[in-house]
């Protein structure tokens, strides 16, 4: 009977620990927009209605939208104040300030590059330069350019990944600098120049309280005019940074999921590496942290600067178009799984 009782209460528990986790602010944000969507569809159909004459067949519809509009953003205000109001507090109980020192603070840095010869020789000599780096991989994502051979010249170790896309690249970059025995600090970035080596001192600062040191570019001064952040892309990897926030309240503050720029421990990313999906493509950096918060990983931001990049462009934000398609995409994944978005 007691044998009974213990195996009913650990159910029970288990249960429990489910709920907490549902993400019912995710939901409750994605309701309320959907609500604020349809009302907004439901006032743009007075143009049709009195400026094309078509008020008779569209007046019922119209009236339709516009009324049960509010049940979407009540549903969703009620979800989202739920979660805040009762289970926040229980969902950040076991969160401490970490404080886990590091004693080698040597470390190893990756850097993703597709044709960027223009730009890879100075950014592997920037890396190279800073006086906690040992070395530097620079990972060509089958570049027609020169990439490999300026990336080796200036002193990288370079290597060349055949599996074309971002996630394939990033995920090389991970797995080649894991390897060494004599850092246990990974850096993470890229080698288009939009990103310096003196930002390291900011991230491993707060490497003793985290796994994952992400750095943030949504700090106004520490971006330059003239990058690829356009002011829609901004608000637009803002929100996704919120959502991925909201699917897991009280893990993290995310404010950039776009980012490449990461301070890694190589005992977090053992264990985070085979998680990941190098099938996602631009997406991968909001999948990476994702899922290092789905597997308990500690992710702190850090603001970092942010620089006009040398070169073409070749990932999602050549455009707004682009960025909204990667945005959405990045939004299906945190929503649906990332499965659906692995080739």
């Amino acid at each position: 009977m007691h044998s009974l009782q213990s195996i009913l209460a650990g159910g029970r528990r288990r249960v429990a620990r489910r709920a907490f986790r549902i993400p019912f602010l995710m939901y409750g944000m994605l309701s309320v927009c959907f609500g604020l969507a349809m009302y907004l569809f439901g006032v743009v159909l007075v143009v049709p209605r009195y400026l094309m004459g078509l008020n008779a067949y569209l007046l019922s519809f119209n009236e339709w939208i516009v009324w049960y509009s509010g049940i979407p953003i009540i549903t969703g205000f009620g979800l989202a104040l739920g979660d805040l109001l009762f289970l926040f507090g229980i969902k950040r109980r076991h969160n401490h300030v970490r404080v886990d020192d590091i004693d080698n603070r040597e470390l190893t840095v990756a850097l993703t590059a597709y044709n960027d010869e223009e730009s890879i020789g100075s950014a592997v000599s920037d890396f190279l330069s800073h006086p906690l780096v040992r070395r530097v991989i620079v990972v060509s994502n089958n570049s027609v350019d020169a990439t490999f051979e300026r990336a080796a010249a200036a002193g990288a170790i370079a290597v060349n990944e055949p599996n074309q896309g971002y996630g394939h690249c990033v995920l090389r970059c991970l797995s080649e600098a894991v390897d060494y025995e004599d850092t246990d600090l990974i850096v993470l970035c890229e080698g288009d120049r939009t990103f310096r080596a003196f930002d390291i001192d900011k991230l491993a600062a707060f490497a003793p309280h985290a796994d994952i040191v992400n750095g943030t570019r949504t700090v106004e001064r520490l971006r330059e005019y003239s990058t690829q952040l356009s002011t829609f892309m901004y608000y637009g990897n803002l929100f996704v940074g919120k959502l991925l926030e909201a699917k897991h309240l009280g893990r993290s503050t995310i404010t950039d999921v776009g980012t490449t720029y990461k301070l890694l421990r190589k005992s977090s990313l053992a264990r985070l590496l085979p998680q990941l999906s190098p099938g996602v493509n631009l997406e991968f950096n909001a999948h990476f942290l994702d899922a290092a918060l789905d597997n308990g990983l500690a992710v702190v931001e850090c603001p970092i600067t942010f620089h006009e990049r040398v070169g073409i462009s070749k990932g999602g934000n050549t455009s707004d178009l682009r960025a909204l398609r990667v945005g959405c995409r990045m939004m299906i994944g945190i929503i649906f799984g990332w499965r659906w978005l692995a080739r």
